[in-house]
């Protein structure tokens, strides 16, 4: 018998060719976890409500399948067109607002001097370990001081400071666009200071240009953030035309024990999913170039 005889090498791009295989599986099982979900409630808003909680789950929608959870969704005469504005609205602003703030005050850390610099930054990082619903009752007294309750600002104020973001303080962005102005060549914001820029001008016209990848993965973080919370608008919104995606349609639910609703309801969940999809899908080719750089750099 003839022997076969494997060089080192060999033996090394055959595990190598495993390994590659192996984590492409994981990841492949890992996606489809993930994905799980989601299929089984878009085809769901297909199927009679009937089939919807049927054991084992049916993924793919039959010959009866139909668009009557989103006919009786419409017709039930809730204001979904104004929930989405609402929605819509609050999300882009505190988005722009605080992709704004934090880009700033990022630079701000990273490349000027001024007074106490780290010890305030110290100071602004061990905020994060405080749970952001422990400052919700001073923040409740405030927007009511101001006569702000039941208004959008009582929401688009609080998420643009990172008084309350939801799930994270407002301290992550400045954090993240600090580390990555560190990472800049101090020669590109010399040069223009050379030439006669200010402070704001250098920012403007060198620092903020070269920080777009970085702010695209800030704003999707942020906007789906402040479109999926449910907490703010619930304690500060109490007008049913001022109410959010999230609130509202917990106010398509029927009372407990009756399952009537329930296709509306998760008919109302997939159509609220859209523009977040949306949203990622324009910014993805950022999102990626910031990790691509982020992982280059560090």
């Amino acid at each position: 018998m003839s022997e076969i005889t494997i060089r080192p090498g060999q033996a090394r791009h055959i595990w190598s060719r495993a390994t590659d295989w192996l984590v492409w599986i994981l990841l492949g099982v890992g996606a489809l976890l993930m994905l799980a979900p989601f299929l089984w409630m878009f085809t769901t808003t297909l199927r009679p409500m009937s089939e919807a909680f049927n054991l084992p789950p049916q993924w793919f929608p039959g010959l009866d399948a139909t668009l009557e959870s989103y006919r009786s969704l419409l017709s039930k005469g809730v204001p979904m067109g104004r929930f989405f504005w609402n929605s819509f609205y609050i999300a882009t602003t505190v988005t722009i607002g605080y992709v704004a703030v934090t880009t700033i005050a990022g630079y701000a850390f990273a490349r000027l001097r001024f007074p106490f610099k780290g010890p305030l930054f110290v100071a602004l990082l061990t905020s994060l370990m405080m749970p952001t619903q422990t400052t919700i009752v001073p923040l409740f007294l405030l927007m009511k001081n101001l006569g702000l309750v039941d208004s959008h600002w009582a929401l688009i104020l609080p998420g643009i400071t990172g008084a309350f973001a939801p799930g994270m303080s407002g301290v992550f962005g400045v954090f993240m666009m600090r580390q990555f102005f560190i990472t800049l060549p101090k020669d590109l914001t010399e040069a223009a200071r050379v030439d006669g820029a200010g402070h704001f001008r250098t920012f403007w016209s060198v620092a903020a240009p070269l920080a777009k990848p970085q702010m695209a993965a800030l704003s999707v973080i942020i906007f789906t953030m402040t479109w999926n919370d449910y907490f703010m608008p619930l304690v500060f919104l109490n007008s049913i035309d001022k109410m959010v995606l999230p609130v509202g349609i917990m106010s398509i639910r029927e009372p407990v024990g009756n399952s009537s609703g329930t296709s509306e309801v998760i008919a109302a969940v997939a159509l609220s999913i859209l523009p977040v999809l949306i949203m990622f899908l324009v910014a993805q080719r950022w999102i990626v170039d910031s990790f691509v750089r982020a992982g280059v750099k560090g």
